[in-house]
């Protein structure tokens, strides 16, 4: 596995990949890539510094006679999504990841590959390894927890880079230069519910949501995909109806940025009502099958007999819990109105858990209107507020403006032009990028994002177009030359 990601062209950057794929690096446990970085930095004699919060910056001189040039900053983020699917054993905080090639893809065994943003800081890194080509100041930024809530990013500060000019190593389509992205906000509702001990007469089922894309919440909410929290919730609402459903405990989604793929619930019905139940998972599985074909296409939906639990929802407090998650929002809200194939507001039921007293939610609101995410927020509030949940904002992160008159978005397009004929796409992102908080601190920076094709991240099925790397590298080298 390794030995077959470093024969990939261009070595220089996939050697390093490779490498970081070796390396333990979920967000929140980035550790051992920090010290991975630090190695490699002073192994070649370069100024390696980790700031209070734990972010690196690595320096590298101008070449000689280059002095004068204007100061770059190379910025990628050292932590990775840790998905993977149910029937994979794999311990992110411990385990390789199995990173493997796939024809013109990298992609890896039944779990998050890494690819975000980890090409990222491959290619950075072997940029401060360039001997035969002439740049100017060069600094590497390389932050921790941008996907737990861009720690890294926030607490940066003020004068410890030099540079004028910011690559953010982050977005994932070849031939795309970002130059804008929305802000983000967390919302967590909590659900305080009563229980009653479980009757005799009833048979318990898990039911289990399997197979879906899931994705991330936010480059990939316009693409119609299921919602595990929303389509299990949508089945327990109409067979607690039909078939006297309780439920026990509910189960979907793990992480705040990413469209749930599975959700699972413990319930019961009513001995005589088993067959009717049955009956209602099977066609439940139709109905979601014939409204996701052409997206959902390896979905399952079973239930399975288990024991009966302990205790269930009292039926007062069941109504007005399946009724709240019915009724939030979920998906698509607004699209840029000059830009209609940009989304501009949404919002992802990512996590739904209980405890035995109480369910947890947890949402994500993108926006690149402030007040529009605001609005949103306390539109959820509101429904939680007659449901009886509390609910909690955190997490808020502005929006990264646009300046289409940037001098680096310009060298950039003509260098595009000049190596492939033609200008990159200029665009505005739905997904945070740091750029928009490294704005606080740093005003004056020329910011810009660009990066190789990478699908599907932040599900198991993520992966990374081989020939767009290395297009990719060739873009970044020449970059550094022109400016």
């Amino acid at each position: 596995m390794s030995q077959s990601l470093k024969d990939l062209q261009p070595q220089a950057l996939w050697k390093h990949f490779s490498d970081l794929c070796a390396i333990p690096h979920p967000s929140k446990k980035e550790g051992k890539a920090v010290e991975f970085v630090k190695a490699f930095a002073h192994a070649r004699g370069l100024e390696c510094t980790i700031d209070a919060v734990g972010n690196v910056i690595i320096s590298k001189p101008a070449s000689p006679g280059m002095e004068t040039r204007p100061g770059v900053v190379l910025q990628a983020h050292l932590d990775m999504v840790p998905q993977k699917n149910s029937d994979v054993r794999h311990d992110f905080e411990k385990d390789p990841i199995q990173a493997y090639v796939d024809g013109d893809w990298v992609r890896a065994k039944g779990t998050t590959l890494g690819a975000d943003n980890g090409i990222g800081v491959a290619a950075a890194l072997a940029a401060l390894e360039l001997k035969d080509v002439k740049h100017g100041p060069l600094e590497v930024l390389l932050t921790i927890e941008e996907e737990s809530g861009m720690t890294g990013a926030r607490g940066l500060e003020a004068g410890a880079l030099k540079g004028s000019i910011f690559i953010n190593l982050d977005s994932e389509e070849e031939g795309e230069l970002y130059i804008g992205c929305a802000g983000g906000l967390n919302l967590e509702a909590f659900f305080t519910y009563d229980s009653e001990p479980v009757e005799n007469d009833v048979v318990a089922f898990e039911i289990s949501l399997k197979g879906l894309k899931g994705g991330h919440s936010g480059l990939d909410i316009n693409l119609g995909r299921g919602n595990a929290n929303k389509l299990m919730n949508r089945f327990l609402w109409n067979a607690a109806r039909t078939c006297d459903l309780k439920v026990s405990s509910i189960n979907g989604g793990n992480l705040r940025n990413a469209i749930p793929r599975e959700a699972f619930a413990t319930i019961t019905v009513p001995s005589v009502k088993t067959e009717e139940f049955k009956k209602e998972v099977a066609d439940f599985l139709t109905v979601i099958s014939a409204e996701l074909a052409g997206v959902e296409a390896g979905l399952s939906f079973t239930a399975v007999p288990v024991e009966r639990p302990a205790t269930m929802m009292t039926k007062s407090s069941q109504e007005k819990y399946l009724n709240l998650v019915y009724s939030m929002p979920n998906g698509v809200m607004r699209m840029i109105a000059d830009k209609p194939e940009v989304v501009e507001t949404s919002t992802n039921l990512a996590i739904v858990k209980s405890n035995g007293k109480e369910i947890e939610m947890m949402c994500m609101l993108r926006s690149s209107v402030d007040s529009a995410k605001y609005d949103l927020a306390q539109a959820m509030t509101a429904v939680c507020e007659l449901a009886g949940a509390q609910t909690k904002l955190s997490g808020d992160y502005p929006g990264w403006k646009p300046n289409f008159d940037s001098k680096i978005l310009n060298t950039m397009n003509d260098t595009h032009q000049k190596l492939y004929g033609k200008p990159a796409e200029v665009k505005i992102i739905h997904a945070g990028l740091e750029c928009a908080i490294f704005g606080k601190n740093y005003p004056d920076m020329d910011y810009i994002s660009f990066g190789p094709t990478i699908q599907h991240p932040h599900s198991p099925s993520e992966r990374v177009s081989i020939p767009s790397v290395a297009n990719f590298w060739e873009y970044l080298v020449e970059t550094l030359k022109s400016i």
